[in-house]
């Protein structure tokens, strides 16, 4: 149930900003080392069956240094909450938590055009406040990208989630964990993302 909300999530709104430490920034626009960015996600999604209604909202921040012309690293939080109902009655109440970190590798920073990957790790702690059950998880994924600085200070960009392994565990004595591997792409797994550059 979980997952299927979560897949209707597919309204996904990025904003990013970079602020160059440096005042010799490239004309043509790009990255280059001690610039540092902030990004984020916000998504809403909903779903209609009968009479049984659920939403998902979610929000994830993000911030990076790069510690070289080519590599950046950050950290990441995020919060998602899931609720439904059917006629008036709870059928979904619950809400995760998550925080990880993340490196990006950039193919050619400095210039207009440029390809990236990242790659994350995360922890996450959820609650279902009608099952009474929380559980904790680790996850780790893999996303190629693109960037593209249509002037000097903005950018556009878009993250393709393609690879991503996770395993979660709940909170009480003899649980067993679930683990999950994806390799693929749907359109929840693609971000679009703005950039400035100061």
């Amino acid at each position: 149930m979980k997952k299927l909300l979560f897949t209707a999530a597919i309204a996904v709104l990025g904003f990013a900003s970079a602020n160059a430490q440096d005042d010799t920034t490239n004309t043509t626009g790009g990255f280059a080392q001690g610039d540092i960015f902030l990004s984020g996600s916000v998504g809403f999604g909903n779903e209609t069956t009968g009479d049984v209604k659920s939403n998902v909202f979610t929000i994830a921040p993000k911030a990076g240094y790069f510690v070289s012309d080519n590599i950046a690293v950050g950290v990441k939080l995020g919060y998602t909450s899931w609720k439904g109902d059917n006629d008036g009655t709870d059928t979904v109440d619950a809400n995760e938590f998550a925080g990880g970190v993340f490196g990006r590798y950039y193919m050619t920073p400095a210039n207009q055009f440029s390809l990236f990957a990242e790659l994350g790790v995360d922890y996450t702690s959820s609650d279902d406040k009608l099952a009474d059950l929380k559980s904790d998880g680790v996850s780790a994924g893999f996303a190629p990208g693109i960037s593209y600085f249509v002037s000097d200070k903005f950018a556009i960009e878009a993250s393709f989630g393609i690879l991503g392994y996770s395993t979660e565990k709940a909170d009480f004595d003899g649980a067993e964990s679930t683990d999950n591997f994806n390799f693929g792409l749907n359109f929840s797994n693609i971000n679009f993302g703005i950039v400035y550059n100061l």
